[in-house]
């Protein structure tokens, strides 16, 4: 067995769970994918797929062969990130991920980047999956929390991000605000929806019992929208706050809600053109920064 365009057609059919949804990806016709399946059947002998009405379902061998699969394709991945990153010019696609909540800051940067230099192609990604530097997902990324520990990372101490504890005014109209955090369990408040690591959502976890986080979600977008409109109580980043008039300060700012963001770069890519021409950039322009 030899052909590994053969086996990459499995894969993509496992993954997809349809002969059309591979021949899509794999960007050949259907009869393509057919043809590659039963080839790869007959050479070892065995059935790699269950057919049935709404597709393809990988068997027991099958499964075996698609996660070596997955981690060869990972592997060609990241070698094409790699090579992607390697060239002399600021040129080519870009790969940058950060918090949501830095997009409003970071989207004029990445533009102003592009603009300075035009034969950039700029993917930016949001969201709270990690996307992985190791396998070439992203050239730079953006990360709070505890340093990132991973052997294969450049991690540099980039800004730190200020939270306070905001409430709308249609809230406090209705509710008014807590004297003290003792207070706080007769309030309602929006928080995360799983164990952020963040370290406001950990003062929130232990100082306001969970009967009284009313309002969760794993979108920082959609916890900030809630408290705009009344949810309850919230943290929200300090330096979007004065745009939100109708926010109002529940307690003064404590130092301990701020998160450390770290700007992280994969070593394999660090001291490519282009991953330099933009840390640099990014470190330039972030310095007055008011986070």
């Amino acid at each position: 067995m030899n052909n590994w365009d053969e086996i990459k057609t499995a894969y993509q059919v496992a993954r997809m769970g349809t002969v059309s949804g591979a021949a899509e990806v794999l960007g050949v016709h259907h009869a393509t994918v057919i043809r590659h399946i039963d080839a790869l059947e007959g050479q070892l002998g065995v059935k790699l797929f269950q057919r049935h009405a709404r597709g393809y379902t990988a068997t027991e061998v099958g499964d075996d062969l698609f996660r070596v699969a997955q981690a060869t394709d990972d592997q060609f991945n990241q070698l094409i990130g790699r090579i992607k990153g390697r060239g002399t010019d600021v040129s080519g696609e870009l790969v940058v991920t950060s918090l949501v909540s830095l997009a409003p800051r970071m989207a004029p940067l990445l533009v102003a980047f592009q603009q300075a230099h035009p034969d950039v192609l700029i993917r930016y990604l949001t969201g709270e999956r990690l996307f992985r530097l190791e396998y070439g997902e992203a050239h730079v990324a953006i990360r709070a929390g505890n340093a990132p520990d991973q052997p294969d990372n450049v991690v540099q101490p980039f800004v730190r991000q200020r939270m306070g504890l905001y409430a709308s005014k249609d809230y406090v109209e209705r509710n008014g605000v807590p004297k003290d955090v003792a207070d706080c369990a007769k309030h309602r408040f929006v928080g995360h929806d799983d164990d952020s690591r963040a370290p406001f959502n950990k003062w929130l976890r232990e100082k306001v019992p969970e009967v009284a986080l009313t309002f969760r979600s794993t979108d920082g977008r959609a916890l900030e929208q809630a408290i705009r409109a009344g949810a309850g109580i919230g943290f929200f980043p300090v330096s979007d706050a004065p745009a939100n008039p109708d926010l109002i300060e529940v307690f003064p700012h404590q130092e301990e809600w701020s998160a450390p963001l770290w700007l992280v770069t994969h070593v394999d890519l660090h001291r490519t053109t282009k991953v330099q021409a933009f840390v640099n950039f990014l470190k330039e322009h972030s310095k007055d920064w008011d986070m």
